[in-house]
């Protein structure tokens, strides 16, 4: 998956520009408040319906402007060339794909993958568990053609559960929606368990390149209730009472949550802030190799402030990794670094509103 243009209006410091990264690895450089980051924001949000620096209405519409627009070019590996653009004015958005309206933004999720690192990525490793869920989530819907309207039936029953908790019902009122809640999440668990199968040996091979110093590494798994003793409509029966004291769900898949363990340190808690960033970098990546492998093609990476809290042993293993995959590549920074000198790397520099293309 190649995006070859990229055009923004009105969004953040930027009135109008356009970007057109190539294939393999691109380097974005210019001063602090240039708009390095903008730009990976950009396809994120065009990508994911969202920016990964919080809602579209803190600050991502120009001062003064009444909506911002994205539009975006790329190529699929099958050869096939897409197109979709994105309007948005903090409270309503329009969206286009291929020429056509779309009544969803799922519909454009679904068609372009970028998978974003930016700085506050450390959640993955030392935020809450909310931050893992939406990691193995992100995968799931886009390998798994069943994952979001399950997940939906859930959210759905969930909502409406915890609404009816609230008013203090009897026991016998619950039951539909502890019905739905076990028949849609029970797959979805599964589904993440699954998932996290799939990515432990991916997760094995990038640490052991990137933090060789804390050994193998093994994925752990809760999904929210002792799956191995009982099932999810087991598990949310026997806590109906806490659930009516509590006036929410206390037991499911909202509360799953994954681990990373260490045969050399004692937990996460043992990792320097530079190792925080580095396993999150490692589990990004994993993630991309296993999208790879559903799929049969590389998403789109956006590694914002790269090299920021890393040493240059380990951000030359980062590199190393970086440099033998197919994939296109996207790292901002604020100066030109060691791998500006690769030929391979196409550069470009923010600066005043303008993207400029360095030769």
């Amino acid at each position: 998956m190649q995006l070859t243009r990229l055009r923004l209006a009105r969004f953040r410091g930027f009135e109008s520009v356009e970007f057109c990264p190539q294939p393999g690895i691109n380097l974005i450089t210019g001063d602090n408040g240039a708009g390095k980051t903008t730009l990976l924001e950009a396809a994120h949000l065009l990508a994911n319906g969202r920016s990964f620096r919080g809602r579209v209405r803190d600050g991502l519409v120009r001062a003064g402007s009444a909506g911002l627009e994205v539009f975006g070019e790329w190529t699929q590996d099958n050869g096939r060339q897409r197109r979709a653009g994105l309007r948005h004015s903090g409270r309503d958005w329009q969206g286009r794909l291929d020429g056509e309206q779309v009544s969803s933004l799922v519909e454009l999720c679904a068609a372009l993958a970028v998978l974003s690192f930016e700085p506050g990525s450390h959640s993955l490793i030392a935020g809450g568990a909310e931050h893992r869920r939406r990691f193995v989530d992100w995968a799931l819907f886009h390998v798994e053609p069943e994952f979001l309207q399950l997940w939906r039936r859930y959210a759905r029953a969930l909502k409406q559960r915890n609404t009816l908790l609230k008013a203090r019902p009897q026991r016998a009122q619950l039951t539909p929606w502890t019905i739905e809640l076990s028949d849609a999440g029970e797959p979805v668990s599964r589904l993440r368990g699954l998932y996290l199968q799939r990515l432990q040996p991916l997760l094995a091979s990038t640490t052991s390149l990137l933090l060789p110093e804390v050994g193998a590494v093994e994925l752990g798994y809760q999904p929210g209730w002792q799956r191995e003793s009982q099932s999810l409509m087991e598990a949310i029966e026997r806590a109906t009472e806490r659930d009516l004291q509590s006036g929410h769900t206390t037991l499911g898949p909202h509360r799953a949550d994954w681990t990373v363990k260490f045969e050399r340190l004692p937990g996460r808690e043992a990792l320097s802030r530079g190792q925080e960033k580095l396993l999150a970098i490692a589990c990004t990546l994993a993630q991309a190799l296993a999208y790879t492998a559903d799929l049969g093609e590389w998403p789109i990476l956006a590694l914002d402030d790269l090299a920021s809290e890393l040493d240059r042993s380990h951000f030359s293993h980062v590199m190393q990794f970086l440099s033998g995959i197919d994939a296109q590549i996207l790292i901002t920074g604020t100066e030109l670094s060691a791998m500006a000198k690769d030929p391979a790397v196409a550069r470009f520099h923010v600066e005043q509103g303008t993207v400029s293309a360095l030769l």
